[in-house]
């Protein structure tokens, strides 16, 4: 993906400059590669970042505070686990698994996953461990979105996204 594709899927994108490189490193690497991997990934994570605005969730992470599922058993877990990178790793678990995929200590330095690399390469991470590439293929969009949301919280922006993306990189493979 190029430069102009991106900013043709979402013209008011931030620091692109800065992103794309490593959103092309990383997609590769994990092969998101293809239309429909590209253009649901892309979707998903210029909503869930807000144009790549935001490395971690706006909300203080309060509402996570003794989540078991989450993994999240001692006070202050929910703040310190909340939502980073593009995609969202939340809870004590998840910094878990992928500080011991990636061989980072999220679990320790969870600011870590703000960083720029590793902001979409746990967005990569969790994509390719939510299974996610196999359903875009498919192209089970609104599938997708549950998983990474646990609903369709703002699905109408995703799909906007998704659309424009789909057409855009459509077009390059002309």
């Amino acid at each position: 993906m190029d430069k102009q594709q991106l900013l043709s899927i979402c013209p008011r994108a931030y620091r692109v400059d800065k992103y794309l490189p490593l959103l092309n490193k990383y997609m590769s690497e994990y092969k998101i590669t293809g239309v429909y991997r590209e253009s649901a990934f892309i979707a998903q994570i210029l909503h869930e970042s807000g144009k790549f605005f935001y490395t971690q969730e706006i909300a203080s992470g309060k509402a996570y505070e003794f989540r078991k599922e989450l993994g999240n058993t001692s006070a202050g877990d929910g703040v310190k686990y909340k939502g980073r990178g593009f995609l969202q790793i939340t809870g004590k678990f998840n910094y878990q698994k992928i500080s011991k995929s990636l061989g980072i200590d999220f679990v320790n330095k969870p600011e870590l996953l703000c960083l720029p690399a590793y902001c979409v390469e746990s967005a990569c991470w969790m994509w390719v461990n939510m299974g996610l590439n196999i359903l875009a293929d498919n192209q089970e969009f609104k599938t997708i979105t549950r998983r990474i949301n646990g609903g369709l919280n703002g699905y109408a922006d995703r799909l906007s996204f998704y659309n424009k993306a789909l057409k855009v990189l459509k077009d390059e493979k002309k």
